[in-house]
């Protein structure tokens, strides 16, 4: 088991992250190929297969714009100031 103090928590915590991304991004290939393949044996009616394209890609790009921009941790001076500040 990893101690909360191991200094590689956190890359390790990253990679998994990396890693799950890169499948979840597999699987949305793979599954909108079926439903674009789906879409063309059926008669090539109106593109629906557009919707879950966009709606899973909008959140793909969201989870990879998080995971490649990462939020700085906050400073020491934020928190004080934040603790001074809600007791009001």
């Amino acid at each position: 088991m990893i101690e909360p103090t191991d200094p590689r928590q956190k890359p390790i915590r990253r990679l998994h992250q990396k890693r799950a991304y890169r499948h979840q991004l597999q699987q949305y290939l793979l599954v909108n190929a079926v439903l674009v393949a789906l879409w063309a044996a059926t008669g090539r009616g109106s593109f629906w297969p557009i919707w879950p394209i966009l709606g899973w890609g909008a959140a793909l790009a969201v989870q990879g714009w998080k995971l490649s921009h990462p939020a700085k941790p906050f400073s020491e001076a934020e928190i004080e100031r934040e603790m001074t500040q809600g007791v009001r």
